[in-house]
């Protein structure tokens, strides 16, 4: 699931809009039903410098969004947080060229990635 940074947080900032909200409601169901699943809260900026006290970079600035994505996740909906992982890639694996206004707004998004279960994977390839 990608979630464009405008839905979730104002520019620059890393909290969360009261609109977001609704949207992490809807996905923290489907995640709370499949207990078994690991996910991945993936944050992602575009390559224009970050100038704010408390964020030193887009590095900082990616991983500060993604783990307040997991914050609310686990508090506001129960998801188990030992089920998931905080990470942030910065401006480094960007969907669109930064040069156009457009293709820094895509660029700007948190990924939530579901994990495959590896364990079950691999039963499944000796079973072969």
């Amino acid at each position: 699931i990608s979630l464009s940074d405008k839905m979730l947080f104002k520019s620059g900032s890393y909290d969360i809009s009261e609109s977001a909200s609704n949207v992490l409601g809807k996905v923290a169901q489907v995640l709370n039903n499949q207990p078994d699943l690991e996910i991945l809260i993936e944050g992602h900026t575009d390559n224009v410098p970050i100038v704010k006290a408390g964020i030193r970079d887009n590095w900082d600035l990616s991983v500060l969004r993604s783990s307040a994505v997991v914050r609310m996740l686990q508090k506001n909906y129960g998801v188990d947080p030992a089920r998931m992982i905080a990470a942030g890639r910065s401006e480094y694996v960007g969907l669109q060229d930064n040069t156009t206004a457009e293709g820094r707004a895509m660029n700007r998004r948190t990924r939530i990635v579901i994990l495959p279960q590896l364990d079950q994977f691999f039963k499944l390839l000796e079973s072969k």
